[in-house]
């Protein structure tokens, strides 16, 4: 696929620091449904590391962290996918690091704003910044970070995490005892993670208190692809290079083989 002058800018970008993945399309897979050096914290019951030279992880414990502010979501959903990698989403014990994500924009025939305001997709027309979870299947919990300024209706799609901290509360919540990626390697994985619910919508994740995201070290490399579960869209947007992944670590969903780098 040609790369347009939009793609070019978004990948420069990528270097500093809609969530739709509509898989109501899709039932045969419930799960599926963003720079620095690798400081290793000490590991605990409840704390993992991953592989080294996978991703970063931050140096300074969560609870010092910087909430990432307002004015930071504020910008494309283009732009504010690959910008979330690294970042990290902390409720109560659990503190996970964005490892994939997907961006979902105005006008896009793949976004849940191209319904319109409804009961359902009114959070995703909020300020940047705010959450949008949806129930996909009428049982798995999508997290997305509604982009851009209020009314504008984009939002970028959490795919995968890491865990950092919190691992017993995780397998516990998602019913399973591994520390293996299959953990939170797809959208509703995260969302039971972190215990939400459809009521966390237009919950602002740059407030202390509840679901926040964090500021945290941006990959080394990322890898691109088009993504997942929306064929129903327009050929360009099916195609569109908007499915953002840390390069390096196997904590990400599938399909892998359609991810390459930038």
């Amino acid at each position: 696929m040609k790369r347009t002058r939009r793609f070019e800018r978004v990948t420069a970008k990528s270097k500093r620091p809609i969530h739709d993945d509509d898989d109501e399309a899709r039932p045969s897979q419930p799960s599926d449904s963003l720079t620095g050096t690798v400081l290793k914290p000490k590991k605990s019951k409840s704390q993992l590391q991953t592989k080294p030279g996978s991703i970063p992880i931050p140096d300074n414990p969560p609870e010092k962290m910087t909430i990432l502010p307002f004015t930071f979501f504020q910008i494309d959903a283009l732009d504010l996918a690959p910008r979330l990698l690294g970042k990290l989403l902390r409720r109560d014990d659990v503190v996970l690091q964005i490892t994939e994500v997907e961006a979902y924009r105005q006008n896009d025939s793949a976004c849940h704003g191209r319904f319109g305001v409804t009961a359902r997709t009114a959070p995703v027309f909020g300020p940047g910044g705010n959450a949008y979870v949806y129930l996909c299947y009428g049982l798995h919990t999508m997290l997305n970070v509604v982009a851009d300024k209020e009314g504008v209706g984009a939002a970028v799609l959490i795919r995968s995490c890491a865990p950092v901290s919190g691992l017993e509360t995780i397998q516990q919540r998602r019913g399973q005892k591994t520390d293996k990626p299959v953990l939170l390697n797809g959208p509703g994985k995260i969302g039971q993670a972190l215990g939400l619910s459809t009521e966390w919508s237009n919950h602002p994740l740059y407030n202390p208190g509840g679901l926040e995201i964090l500021d945290g070290p941006e990959p080394e490399k990322m890898l691109i692809g088009p993504r997942v579960g929306i064929e129903y869209a327009l050929p360009e947007h099916v195609n569109a290079l908007w499915r953002f992944a840390v390069a390096g670590t196997s904590w990400i969903s599938a399909p892998k083989n359609t991810l390459r780098p930038p």
